[in-house]
C-alpha cells in the first residue's frame, strides 16, 4: 500500500509542474493538484479498509475450530474419546 500512496504524492506534485510548463494556469495547476490529493487521500482510505477486514477474516478463520466430521463451534471442542455418546457401562 505504501508504493501506491507515495506514487500518488509524486503526481501531486508531478502533474502541476508539468501544466505549468505546457502553459496551464497557475489556478488550473492548483486545482488539479487538490483533485488528485483528495482522489489519493480517499484510495488510501479505502486501502487501509480493505487490509483491515481482510487482516480481520483470516483472524477469524484461524481461531475457528472444527473436529473430524467438520464440525464447527462448540461441539468441535468437547474432549474425550466418544464426546456426547452416553453408553451405560455393565
Amino acid at each position: 500500500m505504501s508504493d501506491v500512496v507515495r506514487w500518488g504524492a509524486f503526481s501531486c506534485a508531478l502533474v502541476p509542474f508539468v501544466l505549468i510548463i505546457s502553459g496551464a494556469s497557475w489556478a488550473g495547476a492548483a486545482g488539479t493538484s487538490a483533485g488528485l490529493a483528495l482522489v489519493t487521500g480517499a484510495c488510501r482510505a479505502l486501502l487501509r479498509r480493505s487490509e483491515r477486514s481482510a487482516a480481520g477474516l483470516r483472524g477469524r478463520a484461524a481461531g475457528r475450530q472444527r473436529d473430524r466430521s467438520g464440525r464447527s463451534g462448540a461441539r468441535a471442542r468437547r474432549g474425550g474419546r466418544h464426546g456426547e455418546r452416553r453408553t451405560p457401562v455393565d
